[in-house]
């Protein structure tokens, strides 16, 4: 899966500008996937010249134009060729993961200081996977949906991981 395949796929439902795509990648997908105007708007230009897409100027009052992004049937072509393909595996980096791999080597207020603050972010993202799964629900796919649920419950179980560790750590910081 690559930038091209999760922009080929939000343009099969219809045409979406440059920054639909993106606001659609920091909040439907933003669970699993993620990509910055610096990747989007050359991914979208190299597909429009390998002829995946097209791009439509739209007028707009008193603002600049809007590039409107359509599929074409070489980009549904090849979308589909994506989605017949084998599922590659998941890729997961994370900056607090790698810091508590090492945490033998710093203090253990400082590592419960790191888990606090993952905890943190994981109850701040599970609050916005919910509220983006109410507001959302009804317009969601079946297989939307299910993508949504699993990040809702991989966030609970990372908050009772991650709480259970802070616990662990203020039990050894105090031994």
């Amino acid at each position: 899966m690559n930038s091209q395949d999760v922009i080929l796929g939000l343009l099969m439902h219809h045409s979406l500008s440059g920054y639909d795509i993106k606001h659609k990648m920091e909040t439907f997908l933003s669970y699993f996937n993620n990509a910055s105007f610096g990747t989007i708007y050359p991914m979208l230009s190299k597909m429009e010249k390998e002829g995946l897409i097209t791009k439509e100027s739209v007028m707009q009052e008193g603002k600049p134009n809007k590039n409107l992004y359509s599929i074409t049937e070489a980009g549904q072509y090849q979308f589909k060729q994506y989605m017949y393909s084998p599922i590659e595996n998941d890729e997961f980096k994370s900056d607090a993961m790698t810091r508590l791999f090492f945490g033998e080597f710093v203090e253990a207020h400082i590592m419960v200081d790191v888990l606090e603050e993952f905890l943190n972010r994981t109850k701040v993202n599970l609050e916005r996977l919910r509220q983006l799964y109410v507001d959302c629900q009804p317009e969601m796919s079946p297989t939307q949906e299910i993508c949504i649920q699993i990040g809702i419950h991989n966030s609970e179980s990372k908050i009772h991981t991650l709480t259970q560790g802070i616990t662990r750590l203020k039990n050894v910081e105090q031994k």
